[in-house]
């Protein structure tokens, strides 16, 4: 629609904080909020707050020396405490929690509302930390030097304006820094492009540049090992989204780790793992996309090394992710989307199941000792709320604390599926709803499809309250383009093949209503970020499927993306508009140029934040428009804080819920 013409009619909405635009914003959101935040709506809100504020959650923990360390909000922290304990305290039922830093305090002194953005500790020390804060929830922020001992920001120490910065600590006097040094210093994707070394008493202006990267780089970063004997420093140059070239320094010698440029590479005291993305040959062996290999690290920058494989994957079972205590690895696979736990055994390179984990649930390593033998696992399912695991690596592992249930599961029953797609691939999808069902239910559809980003079953509390206890049925779609099947599930979506995401995700929706679970005029679906630009899909090209979509911080201009905010990252995994190959797949599908004023569309909510520098809110702003010139009805809401996230703190997040939940009720259930 706006691009037929040559000119976009709407560019200004891009213009974040302009009068006018924001003017628009003011007159879509009292609308919205008049017709869906009715008595109802209020009743979900203060249940989704319930559950986002109560001290009964867990609250997860990571290891710093005789400290486990955790970021908390609740009703009387709404902007949240840094705190720490012990393990003996973290056992009990109310442990004493010694707070470092109070975020709503630290926002009053400085009459800036700020979100927490995470503490990088220097370690093995623990005295200093370089604490990030955001203004609103923005992926740009400011960092703070703070000591550890006095509790306070230091005088005169490290600090760092708003930006998209990447800061690690070498030593007690020095931090490695990429950041917005002035013109020029940032790639076309808004991230560092520099890395340099900053002393301490040293303006950073006159800092020493180790390493620059180019501007069509997405970033440059550093990264330092201090582990005792083990002293690294590595600097990490990503040339797209999914390649990239990773050195380490040596006595300002650049060595590179001769790896593929699509794998990931991570090194842990003598170790080296290599997880592989496409085929790799060696010699005369290939090992297989999706593979972990591990290698002695001084042996393999040397030239000298074998390969050992670590985890081979096949048609059912890929690699979700692993992390290490000081002698043991940790695996996490995917079977089918099911998850198994291994311990392994370096050297011996040897697996075998980590001992204790619950059947029927899906399990993620929350946090391990690098520098022990300690690990975190948690444990839950669509039914069953969090239980997380402590103890040694090689077991036993008990619970050391369990989450509530916030809603009746008893008649809840989860069941797996298949559904076909256009060119005969097999789609897997979770079904969540009454055991008892007799026939179609209100049904909300969910998916991503993209960046490798595996969804797998677990619980939510919110969903649960505001979707399921009302009756409602749920379903995750386990489409290509993300990583449920290793890296070939996402490979295979990319690009030129785009158009299977959205085939997979509209053949879940027809098998949904084939299976007699729904109707189309009972089932909604909802996604953000890159699921909003799948929900934009649906809505231009799948109509036919649903009764409603909610589509959240969205990329909707295909054709514009590359050129807003970090849209230049991401051409890796759609293509570059500007070349004209590329543009004439991405044109077949991209929203905002296939909006028909002849089409029917279901109804839809478009949500997305002022604050969100990582998908530009223009995106939501002006699909919503050209659909209002076109004649349709949307249901528009911005919030004026929260970032990607679309919420900054637990009340933003309950509302945002709450909205969302309101609008498909009412959509999905009329009458009712």
């Amino acid at each position: 629609m706006p691009e037929r013409s040559g000119v976009d009619p709407y560019l200004w909405l891009e213009d974040v904080d302009g009068e006018a635009a924001l003017d628009w914003v003011r007159a879509h959101n009292d609308p919205t909020l008049a017709e869906l935040c009715d008595d109802e709506f209020e009743r979900m809100r203060a249940e989704a707050l319930e559950v986002l504020d109560t001290d009964s959650r867990i609250p997860y923990v990571r290891r710093r020396g005789e400290h486990l360390y955790n970021f908390w909000r609740d009703a009387a922290n709404p902007r949240g405490i840094w705190r720490r304990t012990t393990l003996e305290q973290y056992r009990t039922d109310s442990p004493d929690w010694d707070v470092l830093i109070d975020v709503d305090a630290l926002a009053a002194a400085d009459d800036t509302n700020w979100v927490w953005a995470g503490a990088d500790v220097i370690e093995p020390e623990l005295s200093r930390a370089l604490i990030s804060l955001s203004r609103g929830g923005s992926d740009a922020a400011v960092v703070r030097e703070f000591d550890m001992v006095t509790r306070e920001f230091v005088d005169g120490g490290f600090e760092v304006a708003e930006a998209k910065t990447n800061i690690t600590w070498a030593d007690p006097d020095t931090v490695l820094i990429g950041t917005d040094f002035g013109a020029g210093s940032l790639t076309d994707s808004g991230y560092p492009r520099l890395v340099k070394r900053w002393r301490r008493g040293q303006a950073l202006a006159d800092a020493e540049t180790l390493f620059s990267g180019s501007p069509q780089d997405v970033i440059v970063a550093a990264a330092v090992d201090r582990t005792p004997g083990y002293e690294r420093t590595f600097i990490r140059r990503a040339v797209d989204f999914f390649n990239d070239e990773v050195y380490e320094l040596q006595a300002d010698e650049l060595v590179r780790i001769d790896a593929p440029t699509d794998a990931s590479v991570s090194v842990h005291r003598d170790w080296l793992l290599i997880e592989l993305r496409s085929p790799w040959f060696v010699g005369t062996v290939e090992h297989p996309a999706g593979a972990l290999l591990a290698a002695d690290y001084n042996e393999f920058t040397s030239g000298t090394t074998q390969l050992a494989t670590v985890f081979e994957p096949d048609a059912h079972t890929a690699l979700l992710h692993y992390a290490w205590t000081r002698d043991r690895l940790i695996l996490v696979t995917l079977a089918d989307v099911v998850s198994r736990v291994e311990v392994v055994t370096p050297g011996a390179w040897t697996r075998t199941p980590a001992p204790g984990i619950p059947d029927n649930t899906n399990t993620v390593i929350v946090a391990t000792d690098p520098d022990g033998d300690e690990v975190f696992l948690d444990s839950s399912g669509f039914d069953a709320p969090s239980r997380l695991l402590c103890g040694p690596a090689d077991g036993p592992l008990e619970v050391v604390k369990a989450a509530p249930s916030f809603f009746d599961a008893d008649n809840i029953s989860v069941t797996q599926h298949f559904a076909t797609s256009a060119d005969g691939t097999a789609i897997p999808y979770f079904v969540v709803g009454p055991r008892d069902a007799t026939g179609p239910r209100p049904t909300l559809l969910g998916g991503y499809g993209g960046f490798e980003v595996a969804r797998t079953p677990g619980y939510d509390g919110v969903l649960g309250r505001l979707w399921l206890s009302r009756g409602g049925t749920y379903v995750l779609a386990n489409i290509r383009g993300g990583g449920e099947y290793g890296p070939q599930w996402h490979t295979q979506a990319m690009r030129e093949n785009r158009h299977k995401v959205y085939e997979d995700f509209a053949a879940v929706a027809a098998d949904l209503v084939e299976r007699g679970i729904t109707t189309v005029e009972q089932l909604g679906a909802q996604g953000g970020s890159n699921g909003g630009l799948l929900m934009g899909v649906m809505l231009t090209q799948y109509p036919e499927h649903f009764g409603a979509l909610v589509c959240q911080v969205p990329l909707l201009d295909m054709k514009r993306f590359h050129l807003l905010l970090a849209g230049a990252s991401w051409v890796a995994e759609y293509g570059n508009p500007d070349e004209p190959a590329d543009w004439e797949f991405i044109s077949k599908y991209s929203p905002y140029q296939n909006i028909s004023a002849d089409a029917n569309y279901p109804a839809l909510l478009m949500t997305t934040s002022t604050r969100d520098d990582r998908v530009h809110p223009g995106h939501a702003r002006k699909m919503t428009a050209a659909l209002e010139e076109a004649g349709h009805r949307v249901r528009y809401y911005e919030n004026i804080e929260g970032g990607h996230a679309g919420a900054a703190d637990n009340a933003q997040t309950a509302f945002k819920s709450a909205l969302s939940y309101s609008f498909l009720h009412r959509m999905l259930t009329p009458g009712e």
